[in-house]
């Protein structure tokens, strides 16, 4: 085993990729030094879905028993129509017991990971804008979807506007709410939401509409807007959407998954992506973080196995193809919530019908997804 313990990292971007790199890297006895533009790990973003594909690198990272303290556990995901009648339920406690699925705010599973990167000797630096290559063996891209280092590996690239906008939400969680995902289905939109941990509620709504908005989860929305696009939505929609006060506003964009994710030193650092800046993916998986987790256990395995240059090679040829699998997903998934006419009915009626008579079968097409154990990945072949 080649081992990491000389090795200079720099990583650009103290997003969830970045970080759980500097946890799995700093372990593995890298010199980690983790670079961030913004002054503070601020409250940015809002909730997200941790199936178990992530929490096998959240658990041999020895970080579940605080993970599971900030979080709630997502029980089923339901699906319905604009009425708020069921059309399908996902009983993930049921079907897949032996699995955990974790609802939690983002600025809470960041502040675990800054944490924990800083107790397995990894330095954090704060409101350093990154002009130039750092001097290391390895520069990491986890800058996002607008990288900086993406563009020396793949050059200029424009992204696709999906013609959707999004809305964020949090709002007080009822009590007793259910430990659910529920997903309210209509003609050209949709609505998630789900309760996290400490009396939250998320919301995320998305709206078919021509206009553009930058990408980007922080444009600052109009709450009257947000009630207005749903407000022929029922069930339990409407007594959630008056209780925005705050919301956050952003425009939907298709990427391509990196054609070139790495490049070993030649007169320079090697460069690898990892996390939205290899891969941006539409969130209608909810594995946007899930994949960023996956990738940092996946490349310190690889680095701490092979010489730079091979692991890194190893690194893409692992992670290429299950990330474009992921986000073809995702962008299937949103044209299946946004059906119109006939083909939403047809569609909806056989949800039903497969979801009374084969209640299991729906969950057990996502086997490919929640199967996937990262831990063992890099020492497989």
């Amino acid at each position: 085993m080649t081992g990491l313990g000389a090795s200079s990292i720099s990583i650009i971007g103290a997003g969830i990729a970045g970080l759980t790199a500097a946890c799995a890297l700093a372990r593995h006895g890298a010199q980690v030094t983790v670079l961030e533009r913004a002054p503070a790990l601020e409250e940015t973003g809002a909730g997200l879905q941790l199936s178990p594909n992530a929490l096998r690198v959240i658990d041999a990272l020895g970080l579940w028993p605080q993970l599971e303290a900030i979080s709630a556990p997502s029980q089923r995901v339901e699906l319905f129509d604009t009425a708020g009648r069921l059309v399908s339920r996902l009983d993930l406690a049921k079907y897949r017991p032996q699995d955990r699925f974790r609802l939690v705010h983002r600025a809470r599973l960041i502040e675990l990971l800054a944490d924990a990167a800083c107790a397995a000797g990894a330095q954090i630096t704060l409101g350093h804008e990154v002009t130039d290559l750092p001097k290391a063996d390895l520069v990491i891209g986890a800058d996002g979807i607008k990288s900086r280092i993406r563009p020396r590996l793949n050059g200029p690239e424009t992204p696709f506007f999906t013609k959707q906008t999004a809305w964020r939400a949090l709002i007080p969680s009822e009590p007793g709410a259910a430990p659910a995902s529920q997903v309210f289905m209509g003609p050209g939109r949709h609505l998630v939401s789900y309760p996290l941990a400490k009396g939250l509620r998320n919301i995320v709504a998305v709206v078919e509409r021509p206009d553009w908005h930058d990408e980007g989860w922080s444009h600052p929305g109009d709450p009257t807007e947000l009630r207005a696009a749903f407000a022929h939505f029922g069930g339990p929609v409407p007594g959630w959407l008056a209780q925005v006060q705050q919301v956050s506003l952003w425009g939907l964009f298709r990427h391509p998954v990196a054609a070139h994710w790495q490049r070993p030193a030649s007169d320079g650092p090697a460069l690898v992506l990892i996390g939205d800046a290899a891969h941006p993916t539409l969130p209608f998986m909810a594995q946007g973080a899930v994949m960023a987790i996956e990738d940092a256990w996946i490349l310190a395995d690889c680095l701490a196995r092979a010489p730079m240059a091979e692991a890194l090679a190893r690194f893409q040829s692992l992670r290429q193809p299950r990330c474009q699998r992921i986000v073809a997903a995702a962008n299937g998934n949103a044209r299946n919530y946004h059906m119109r006419g006939p083909t939403r009915a047809v569609a909806h009626a056989g949800l039903r019908a497969i979801s009374t008579l084969t209640p299991g079968l729906l969950i057990e097409r996502f086997a490919w997804l929640y199967d996937y154990d990262p831990t063992s990945i890099a020492a497989q072949g």
